[in-house]
């Protein structure tokens, strides 16, 4: 593509800099890998496992280890027939490698479920780099994929053991590989010869298949069908190998469908495509409705603190969207939002495969000097001091409230994010683009190392599951038998163990009198007939300790006691 150019920004010294990593793949992926590992590692090894998605991915995964089956997908006692299991392999393969290399305890420690995530995560920036560079050049493609790295959805994904950051990665190799057709195409330049691209192209499907099933295909097809009719082009397409790519996908994805076909009996057809997909379209499920608008609301946080860029970007995009990388860029964006946005179902994490597309258009419009400075502009841009000081505000407010304890480093993180962030507004009245962008990263990456850093190890009154687990550790015991009344998080069954019982106030009374090495959680609520029970049955335990804090889904108020039967 023709170079783009923004001069206020190359004469300065960011911009020269920017240049010349640019100019060097080496350097440019170096500094990609640079920015993602100080974007993603915060917290990464800090956090408890996240109620309530992660910890059930998690355990699920932890039973494929102890039974020794790799087809069937449980959790506990019950079949998880929602998605495929690509990424429960990708987490049990991650898990085993810990404990070959003596991580103690690998397989209640959540951090190495989250390494399929988090190299995705790390992978997804550097190919919304290599998606970028047929699109918009070195220049504008480089910052693509430092906005992706500091995007605050992504940087959330890359932190939890859970199908979106993968699902992001394959997206990203199939529409990398469809950019460079598409432009050789429009350009009338020869395609790129070889095998190899047509098999990222179709490796990338069948792991998408295997990892969150059609979506993937989805968001190809509208893409292709979009980009076909705007261009009436479609003789790119044959450099894909359909025949080829198609068959060599379903070896891929076939044998394990065929498996857990026969294993359930089709019921697993029926449930992750007859009540799950059918579900989401017919109607809100799992109390996660929303009306259509609802991802560009809350895009304004999930893509902070770059959003705003994207508002700017807005008119320049509308002016090019003839140009062939726009109507490109437009097809995988559009349509893949729209379809989501009339589906009743809403989470944040669904329109994620098109966010790079974005961070591309911001970053072409940034290098032809096309973000807006206009009056409304500039307020739109005030969003992100705004939402920085908000942020640092919450995370130490949070700790104060929660703990009674001053987040002494989380403040200066917190006082340097604002800091940047109101650089990043400056810069953009002043027209320099690329150093608003780079002041905008700088203003994620300091609030991340605060927050994810800082703020939340402290806010240890919403780490419950963990207190209560390292509640019955004891040496004469080192398998207990656990219950619990009142609190059912799935992060407690991934600790906890996977005979987890949870019983009525009654039961769990019945059940410590079965024998020792048993333990009960009981939350204050139900305290009174479970110790009737005890009383009735004759039996004696002990009150070992008392675990208080708040449950993270829904803010509820818990007060459990630890009863041990020794």
């Amino acid at each position: 593509m023709a170079a783009l150019s923004e001069s206020p920004a190359a004469a300065s010294v960011p911009g020269r800099l920017l240049d010349r990593i640019a100019g060097s793949n080496l350097l440019a992926l170096a500094a990609l890998l640079v920015a993602a590992f100080l974007a993603f590692a915060p917290g990464f090894t800090g956090l408890p496992p996240m109620d309530r998605d992660e910890p059930r991915f998690a355990q699920a995964s932890k039973q494929m280890l102890e039974s020794g089956d790799y087809v069937s997908i449980r959790f506990q006692d019950e079949a998880r027939l929602k998605k495929p299991v690509g990424i429960y392999w990708l987490q049990t393969a991650a898990v085993s490698l810990g404990a070959s290399l003596g991580v103690p305890e690998a397989r209640t420690t959540i951090w190495l479920y989250r390494i399929p995530s988090l190299i995705a995560a790390i992978g997804a920036v550097l190919l919304t780099w290599w998606t970028a560079l047929p699109l918009a050049g070195r220049r504008a493609a480089l910052l693509a994929g430092l906005t992706m790295a500091g995007c605050l959805l992504l940087g959330v994904e890359a932190r939890l053991a859970k199908t979106d950051a993968t699902q992001l990665l394959t997206v990203m190799a199939m529409v990398g590989v469809l950019a460079r057709f598409f432009m050789a195409s429009r350009r009338g330049e020869p395609a790129p010869a070889g095998l190899a691209l047509p098999a990222v192209f179709w490796l990338g499907m069948a792991a998408s298949i295997l990892i969150k099933g059609p979506i993937g295909a989805l968001l190809v097809g509208l893409t292709i069908g979009v980009t076909v009719a705007a261009t009436r082009d479609w003789r790119w397409l044959g450099q894909l190998r359909w025949l080829w790519g198609i068959l060599f996908t379903l070896v891929l994805v076939s044998p394990w469908f065929i498996a857990i076909m026969i294993e359930t009996k089709g019921a697993f057809l029926q449930e992750s495509v007859g009540k799950d997909m059918l579900n989401k379209v017919a109607g809100a499920q799992e109390s996660h409705g929303g009306w259509p608008g609802t991802y560009l609301a809350v895009f304004w946080g999930t893509f902070w603190p770059f959003a705003p860029l994207a508002a700017l970007a807005a008119p320049w995009v509308w002016h090019r969207r003839r140009q062939p990388a726009v109507i490109f860029l437009l097809a995988w964006l559009v349509p893949f939002w729209l379809v989501f946005e009339f589906f009743p179902t809403k989470l944040p994490h669904y329109v994620l495969p098109v966010y790079p597309a974005i961070a591309i258009l911001i970053a072409m419009a940034v290098f032809d000097d096309g973000l807006s400075r206009s009056r409304w502009a500039r307020f739109v841009a005030g969003l992100i001091p705004l939402l920085a000081l908000v942020l640092a505000v919450v995370a130490v407010g949070a700790v104060w409230f929660y703990q009674r304890e001053i987040a002494w480093l989380t403040l200066p993180f917190a006082i340097l994010a604002v800091a940047a962030a109101w650089l990043a507004w400056r810069r953009l009245g002043e027209g320099r683009g690329a150093e608003a962008v780079l002041a905008c990263l700088a203003t994620s990456l300091l609030l991340y190392w605060g927050i994810y850093a800082g703020a939340i190890p402290k806010l240890q009154a919403m780490a419950i599951s963990p207190r209560l687990a390292a509640a019955v550790q004891t040496e004469q015991c080192p398998h207990v038998s656990v219950a619990s009344v009142g609190f059912r998080e799935p992060s407690l069954v991934f600790l906890a163990g996977t005979d987890l019982d949870m019983p009525t106030p009654e039961g769990a009374a019945d059940f410590l009198a079965q024998g020792t090495c048993r333990a009960a959680f009981v939350d204050k609520r139900f305290e009174p007939a479970f110790l009737a029970r005890l009383a009735a049955n004759g039996t004696k335990v002990d009150l070992a300790s008392r675990v208080a804090g708040i449950n993270i889904n829904g803010g509820k108020k818990l007060d459990i006691g630890v009863y041990r039967n020794p």
